[in-house]
């Protein structure tokens, strides 16, 4: 009684729906809820009954109806998913965000693009990918007047370099996007608008797709500006577009929730040919997103290199990669079906199931929340005359159970693991038998033993080998007494939080990470009292004749040889961390470590500035909030902003090279004092650090892309 009438209750609602709204399942931002009725639900809770048989078909008939007049409402244009040129979206289920500092895809020694060596090491470690967003811009945009197609034109070779890497990809049949920020609007104005200054980029790179960074949908002008010049892009972006956007954002990105019963993709509900990649960068369980991934015949963000800071993938968590991809590879035309069914419905609590109809065979995507396994009955069957079952994740076929109401598939399926099911009648394909039999022999070793441990990926300081001991000060330079110091300082990455890996690693520590303290003690030393100037850079290539390997951005702002009228006196700029390492060798010094810097500039007594602990900006030069750089200021123009040792100019005119960092994957530098040059319009630019215990950290992938007009260098010698 109590059943029946909880069920007539939800009918004569979703009666009264139907002409009030279109939906009783309103999507939740991206994600479309499951009936309440199939949570768990405890003795203290609301008393529930199970859901009834029909509970399920009624959902589902509710979700087809919103679809239906979700369409109508907005107007939903199809074509752009079927173009030729995009139709490789709608099978693009792994892709990785890539820095394009990585050490995997670029070796600054030999000076040359390593996309065969990147895509080894994804392919041996998790099973590979279908496209890539190369990641040109944000952390290091906005230290100098680059914006965001400036930055991808100073990749190593150019724009010529850039096209030759991305048929790199092409010829391993991996697509290849870069991203877009609207939010760049205070570095160099483009010529064109956005829209078609993008496309030109696009398409003379040839690449295949943009990503919209912080966008909630890439603007219609995009496609449309592409389309004119013969070259469409599949445009992604970042947040939920709104509904109508659907229709030339064929693909997104999923920022999910995740409770225990997953939740339908809306976007993949309205048109099951858009493809989402799961975005979730900061876990460290990936079991969430690659499960959501499957139930839903998406895809999955593979991001592990987050700005230099590395969230590795976990062995367990690669082998589930693999193995879920290498299935959805295979069945990817039954992924876009129309009549695609969610929460299809399964014999075991926590086992989850979408149902996939293509012409007269169907296959299953299943996922189990639980933490055990689950072995023997799972699933009901329709009873067709002639109909074979196979097992694709075990590769194996199945015999179905039959005596009863239908037929019921009985099979294993693992802890958080994966399960698919193929209904096809006669043999399989070719293209089938391939997959089982890779499965049968992908699984022989469950996902159990693969470690599912995360660790943090260590890094070290790069030596600097001592300079000869001078007794005496040299010319231009300020000794610095040794002693005991206190080095204490943060880094100002945007994001990360306190995360372990954050940042970078000293010697006296054990893993990267934002804040630091340290009591050291240090030798003496002589230090510049001004940052190096034009005027003795050029004396030093006038001796040398050097000429850097990598010549692209190197002394931009001079011409013919030399440095514009009344720059003599002003830091150089422009300069890689080679460049400045190459003068310090000639001038028989070196770099200064960080904490070197830092003592000459704070002292002992923990001043928060070189001058004192109350920031004053006539000390240093006024900052330049245009959308070019005006240049900084000569070295001695703010006498009041000396450190307790004389020492000028540490902070607000140029950031300065001191200490490298590496791991497995990133090379960076430390930049202490921070810049005159400050973009405006948006946090995500490049932070400063002005005061004594920050340091900003600049991503390193090759002098051509390192040099920018706000960083300089000072130098420092041994003392006896």
């Amino acid at each position: 009684m109590r059943r029946a009438a909880c069920l007539g209750t939800l009918l004569s609602a979703l009666a009264l729906s139907a002409a009030a709204q279109d939906t009783l399942y309103h999507p939740e931002g991206q994600q479309i809820p499951t009936p309440p009725c199939i949570n768990l639900h405890h003795a203290w809770e609301t008393p529930l009954y199970p859901c009834a048989p029909h509970i399920h078909h009624l959902w589902l008939a509710d979700l087809q109806h919103w679809r239906a007049e979700r369409r109508i409402r907005i107007a939903f244009d199809p074509a752009r998913y079927e173009l030729p040129a995009l139709r490789w979206t709608q099978s693009s289920f792994i892709q990785p965000q890539m820095m394009v500092q990585d050490r995997y895809f670029y070796d600054p020694v030999t000076n040359r693009y390593t996309v065969d060596r990147y895509l080894d090491d994804l392919q041996k470690r998790y099973g590979g990918i279908d496209a890539v967003l190369v990641w040109a811009t944000y952390p290091n945009m906005g230290m100098d007047d680059r914006n965001q197609l400036d930055m991808v034109r100073s990749l190593p070779g150019g724009v010529q370099g850039v096209r030759k890497m991305v048929a790199d990809f092409h010829r391993r049949g991996v697509r290849v996007l870069f991203p877009i920020m609207m939010w760049d609007q205070g570095t160099r104005k483009p010529e064109e608008s956005w829209p078609d200054a993008t496309a030109a980029l696009m398409k003379e790179i040839d690449a295949d797709g943009v990503n919209g960074d912080t966008q909630d949908g890439v603007p219609l002008g995009f496609s449309l500006a592409a389309e004119k010049i013969g070259h469409p892009l599949a445009f992604e972006p970042e947040s939920s577009p709104s509904d109508e956007a659907l229709a030339w954002n064929v693909m997104t990105w999923g920022q999910y929730e995740f409770p225990f019963i997953p939740l339908v993709d809306r976007f993949k509900w309205l048109e099951t040919r858009h493809m989402v990649n799961i975005s979730d960068r900061w876990a460290k369980d990936k079991t969430d997103d690659l499960q959501y991934a499957f139930y839903n015949g998406v895809g999955w963000e593979s991001w592990e290199n987050i700005w230099g800071i590395w969230n590795g993938i976990t062995p367990r968590d690669a082998e589930a990669t693999r193995r879920m991809a290498t299935i959805e590879r295979a069945v990817a035309p039954f992924l876009v079906s129309p009549d695609w069914e969610p929460l299809y419905t399964m014999h075991n609590y926590g086992v989850y199931a979408s149902r996939w109809p293509l012409g007269q065979q169907t296959v299953w995507t299943i996922v189990n929340r639980n933490p055990y396994d689950i072995s023997g009955r799972q699933m009901d069957v329709p009873a067709v005359p002639g109909m074979r079952y196979f097992d694709l994740y075990h590769g194996v076929e199945l015999q179905p159970e039959t005596g009863g109401p239908e037929p019921v598939l009985s099979f294993s399926i693992e802890a958080h693991g994966f399960g698919a099911i193929l209904a096809t009648s006669g043999d399989p394909d070719a293209a089938i038998k391939t997959l089982m039999q890779r499965m049968a022999a992908m699984t022989a070793e469950p996902l159990a033993h693969f470690s599912h441990d995360w660790v943090v990926l260590p890094q070290h300081i790069v030596d600097i080998p001592p300079t000869k001991p001078a007794d005496d000060a040299p010319s231009g330079m300020i000794r610095i007494p040794g002693g005991a110091f206190i080095f204490k300082v943060r880094g100002t990455e945007i994001e990360g939080s306190a995360d372990n890996g954050v940042d970078v690693q000293y010697p006296w520590e054990n893993s990267p990470r934002r804040f630091h303290e340290h009591t050291m003690q240090v030798k003496p030393f002589y230090i510049d009292k001004f940052p190096v100037t034009n005027a003795e850079f050029k004396r030093f290539l006038d001796a040398t004749h050097y000429t850097p390997r990598d010549t692209a951005n190197f002394l931009r702002d001079w011409k013919n040889g030399t440095y514009p009228e009344g720059w003599e006196n002003r830091p150089v700029t422009w300069v890689s961390l080679e460049d400045a390492r190459a003068f310090a060798a000639w001038a028989g010094k070196r770099l200064p470590h960080e904490w070197e810097w830092q003592l000459a500039s704070e002292g002992t007594d923990g001043r928060l500035y070189p001058w004192g602990n109350i920031w004053n900006p006539a000390n240093v030069p006024s900052p330049d909030k245009g959308r070019s750089m005006r240049g900084p200021d000569p070295v001695d123009a703010h006498p009041a902003g000396a450190s307790p040792y004389g020492v000028m100019d540490m902070v607000g005119n140029v950031w300065q090279w001191t200490d490298e960092f590496v791991d497995e994957h990133t090379r960076a530098a430390v930049l202490r004092g921070g810049e005159y040059y400050q973009p405006q319009g948006s946090i995500w630019y490049f932070p400063q650090a002005y005061r004594n215990d920050e340091h900003s950290k600049i991503l390193l992938m090759a002098p051509s892309y390192d040099r920018s007009g706000g960083v300089g260098f000072r130098c420092v010698r041994d003392a006896q």
